[in-house]
């Protein structure tokens, strides 16, 4: 469904709304879902929603700003990744179409218009910086945070190797559907769970769905040029005081260990769990492990 929030029109799946002539559902602790750089809703497994669902939990999935059928920013033209780069690595400012904190603003104010006052905030990748950016700016909304393969943006931080950054990079060789499913079949191999691969076909099904539903790369570099952009992050983590998990895979290529590490101690109090053989995406062996911490994480903090 289609909501207005921060100004925006953003696309929400709310399991409130499900069966809403159950008004108990509305009472539920709600759990807002932000998916990562480029990704829609309907990546989150329905596996993590379910289950969420089942240990008693209202659960919020949006697409992002610019991404899905949320509403884009074409009229701020496509960045210039390479030149973005090229200004954080020397230090300089880079000027981005909108910020993380904007991100954050809209997560909030799907939270406003679906009236829910407080909820668990969990994130994945990019949407774990867009987590960190809400739980710093409405400490008061956030019951939990929780931070998966993600990072605090600390420019010390180790890198993905540039092999998987090219491919990050690449663009399809058309825009024909299946040049852009054959694009991100190959991404999401070099950046998958070496541990707990992906059967192809799986993989090929679940791009095509996506993509048919929406392709919109334009919003993906402006969401990218904002992660660069975000430069004072890290030094803001230790303002978070709700409960706080880390997850993050140790075979991560895209975002490696490291950066879970460092999220973790930067926020006091942060828990962190590595999971071996993860990468960064969300088969189903993984998920069953985040679900693992990620249940009883949520179920001790009560609204």
């Amino acid at each position: 469904m289609k909501i207005r929030a921060n100004g925006l029109d953003i696309e929400v799946e709310d399991t409130a709304e499900i069966n809403p002539q159950d008004t108990e559902v509305y009472t539920r602790p709600a759990v807002l879902l932000i998916m990562g750089l480029g990704m829609q809703l309907i990546a989150w497994p329905p596996q993590l929603v379910d289950e969420l669902v089942d240990a008693g939990f209202r659960v919020i999935r949006m697409d992002n700003r610019d991404i899905g059928l949320s509403q884009h920013f074409d009229h701020l033209g496509k960045p210039n990744i390479l030149m973005a780069g090229i200004r954080y690595k020397l230090g300089l400012r880079v000027r981005a179409p909108y910020m993380l904190e904007d991100m954050a603003k809209d997560a909030l104010g799907v939270l406003d218009a679906l009236g829910v006052t407080s909820a668990h905030i969990v994130g994945v990748s990019m949407g774990g910086m867009v987590a960190q950016r809400v739980a710093i700016a409405a400490p008061q909304r956030v019951l939990s945070l929780t931070s998966i393969m993600s990072s605090s943006g600390a420019k010390a931080l180790k890198q993905a190797h540039h092999d998987v950054t090219r491919v990050l990079l690449r663009r399809p060789a058309s825009t024909a559907l299946e040049a852009v499913v054959d694009h991100y079949v190959t991404l999401y191999k070099t950046i998958g769970s070496p541990g707990f691969p992906t059967p192809e076909f799986e993989l090929r099904s679940r791009i095509t769905r996506a993509v048919q539903r929406s392709y919109h790369p334009a919003g993906t570099q402006r969401q990218m040029v904002a992660i660069v952009a975000d430069t004072t992050r890290a030094a803001q983590l230790s303002n978070i005081t709700c409960p706080t998990l880390v997850l993050h895979g140790k075979s991560d290529p895209l975002v490696p260990f490291e950066h879970g590490e460092d999220v973790a101690q930067r926020i006091r109090g942060a828990r962190l769990v590595g999971i071996d053989g993860m990468g960064h995406d969300l088969p189903p062996e993984p998920v069953s492990q985040i679900l693992d911490a990620l249940i009883p994480h949520l179920q001790a903090t009560k609204p």
